[in-house]
């Protein structure tokens, strides 16, 4: 019998249309239950609306119409947003519906039979915040603002309310015994110091207690203090864990309508699809943390990791196999190479940091082994081997291995982008419905199949004309960086021999393993050799105030600690840097950046504007010198 697993989503409010950070939960819960669904657990994934509070009769009365005629208005566009987005939730419920009712008064049933006086009528005062509907504790109010920059307003109300103070010891003692309950773990202490200063009943029994709560850090408090305190007055279950995601920004500030940023990407989605945009919402937010939004990091990404990376490597490698074999897969499988080795560690490495919500280190595993594949090409040279031997069987082997990897690499990026994955995985030959975690073993590509060559999955788009002009004119022919080329004379593009040379296009240039051109400046091997680069561990890391850009890493260089301030904040969060090994200048002369002492120089290549860092052996003792 497969494991169950329970998945919410906060219910988002109907005063006003959605935004980014209603679409970033929801992608993030989708990434989840699709992920936990292919690994075999029978899944139930609730998202869905609240429709009560002052800010929806707010928003009705500024509108002249009832609060429900704007919920049912704003409900419809929720609906048809997750239906865009590909959000595969099983129920959607909104808190006007009769079964929301019910299930409030049967918590309230229970927790007044068990007991009577948890519930009791009395008189409250403090500093109320409308936007947020809470009470604001004193100390976080100055001149009648609150730390959020909202108004605040002392307010006297006679209301019903709930005996949190019976509940203080039961949930420290909740906390101290499931110390994963609250993540991340930052959010723990923050609660910690808070506390201590029918078929829907068939559907409960068989899914509840819940294995996730998913909300914004926002409301926190009220999903991992109130409600277990609801729970635990009611004699119900309380839930396996609470995880608070991080805010999306612009500008370093919260995204909200009551500041005047809330960001909308309609016209990116529109334009891009769904797939590209939930990948960008995974991999470039770090989970619990929060991350700047803009149009232009977006299209960074899009190109350096999507045109570049992954649709390049697949472009290149099915028009290999289709060139060379008759458009077919190799004829040959391969059981003997290193790409199987890279699977061995890429893999349970994708699917720890899948288990721990900890996507950006999901998504890392696979850029590694997109990594490992591109070196492969490199070092086994099949347009060469064409050339000198025909398709002969180290061929199908070298090429089939290639395809076999991708098809592996497109499995792990399913529950990222579920369209373009079977859509990849009909153009390597795979069967585009075989995802699950049994598709992550090595030998799923069939011998003989039908590859498809046609236009980039990821056309690359020009950023410095973006701006203007439809979407047909932005995108280029050109897929991305080449990943293993033939050489070429200079000023043709690499091709895989038989295949014309694509157009030169505006944006970041490409690298070719062509001659260097004549007008470059070259230096004598002496002079290369008076730069010292070397392999530095970081052990500390973290973004230099006031700065977009700049990070602040304490790097060890095998006989010693050292800072360098490096501009590559807007690609990597401080998280994924701890413990990564790196390249660095180490004898340049010490120059200061914002104030602070710079060390060194980090390497790293730039695709429009955007840091990429050198990838190094993580078994490379730091201090070893690069030649």
């Amino acid at each position: 019998m497969s494991k169950t697993f329970y998945l919410t989503t906060a219910i988002h409010y109907v005063n006003d249309l959605p935004h980014i950070g209603h679409m970033y939960e929801n992608v993030v819960a989708d990434v989840i239950a699709r992920h936990r669904r292919r690994m075999g657990d029978d899944v139930w994934f609730l998202t869905g609306t609240d429709e009560h509070g002052q800010k929806v009769e707010r928003s009705a009365e500024k509108e002249g119409i009832q609060p429900i005629e704007l919920a049912d208005r704003v409900v419809e566009v929720h609906r048809g947003l997750w239906k865009k987005l590909n959000i595969s939730n099983d129920d959607f419920i909104r808190t006007t519906e009769s079964r929301h009712r019910l299930g409030v008064l049967e918590l309230i049933r229970r927790i007044q039979e068990r007991t009577p006086d948890d519930i009791y009528f009395g008189e409250h005062a403090g500093w109320y915040c409308q936007n947020e509907e809470t009470f604001i504790p004193e100390n976080q109010v100055k001149d009648g603002i609150d730390e959020e920059g909202h108004k605040v307003e002392w307010t006297t109300e006679e209301n019903y309310f709930f005996r949190l103070s019976r509940y203080t010891e039961p949930l420290l003692e909740h906390y101290r015994q499931n110390p994963g309950f609250i993540r991340p773990a930052t959010r723990m202490n923050e609660i910690v110091s808070f506390v201590f200063g029918s078929n829907e009943d068939e559907k409960f029994r068989k899914y509840w207690p819940a294995d996730l709560h998913l909300i914004g850090k926002d409301i926190v408090r009220f999903h991992t203090v109130y409600w277990p305190a609801f729970l635990m007055a009611a004699g119900i279950a309380l839930p396996k864990q609470v995880v608070g995601h991080g805010w999306w920004l612009r500008d370093n500030q919260k995204i909200s309508k009551s500041l005047g940023n809330v960001v909308r990407p309609d016209n990116i989605i529109d334009e891009f699809g769904a797939d590209p945009f939930r990948y960008f919402l995974l991999r470039h937010m770090v989970f619990g943390q929060d991350a700047d939004y803009s149009d232009q990091a977006f299209l960074s990404r899009y190109n350096a990791d999507l045109a570049n990376d992954l649709g390049n490597t697949l472009s290149r490698a099915i028009k290999m196999s289709d060139t060379y074999f008759g458009g077919t897969t190799p004829p040959m499988a391969c059981e003997d190479n290193e790409l199987i080795a890279a699977r061995d560690q890429y893999v349970p490495e994708f699917l720890q940091g899948m288990d721990e919500y900890a996507f950006h280190r999901a998504l890392d595993a696979i850029w590694k082994y997109l990594v490992a594949i591109n070196g492969y090409i490199v070092a086994r040279e099949p347009w060469k081997k064409f050339k000198e031997t025909g398709a002969d069987e180290a061929l199908s082997h070298i090429l089939w291995s290639t395809l076999e990897s991708l098809r592996i690499v497109w499995v792990m990026m399913a529950p990222f982008m579920p369209t373009m994955t079977a859509e990849a995985l009909d153009r390597l030959g795979a069967d585009p419905r075989r995802i699950d975690a049994a598709a992550l073993a090595w030998g799923g590509l069939p011998t003989g199949a039908p590859v498809r060559v046609t236009d980039p999955i990821f056309p690359r788009i020009d950023i410095a004309n973006y701006i203007g002009g439809s979407l047909e004119e932005k995108k280029s022919i050109e897929p991305g960086v080449p990943v293993a080329a033939e050489p070429k004379p200079a000023g043709q593009t690499p091709a895989v021999p038989g295949e014309a040379a694509a157009p030169a296009h505006a944006g970041a240039p490409l690298e070719t393993t062509q001659a260097a051109p004549p007008d470059l400046v070259r230096i004598s091997i002496d002079q290369f050799f008076e730069t010292d680069l070397r392999v530095a561990e970081v052990r500390a890391a973290e973004r230099v105030p006031k700065s977009k850009k700049l990070m602040r890493l304490t790097v060890f260089t095998g006989d010693e600690e050292r800072t360098i301030v490096a501009g590559i904040a807007t690609k990597y969060s401080a998280e994924e840097l701890v413990g990564r090994k790196i390249v660095i200048v180490a004898n340049l002369k010490p120059a200061k950046l914002m104030g602070i002492e710079s060390n060194g120089m980090v390497l790293a290549a730039s695709i429009d504007g955007e840091p990429s860092l050198l990838s190094v052996d993580p078994a490379v003792p730091a201090g070893t010198k690069v030649k």
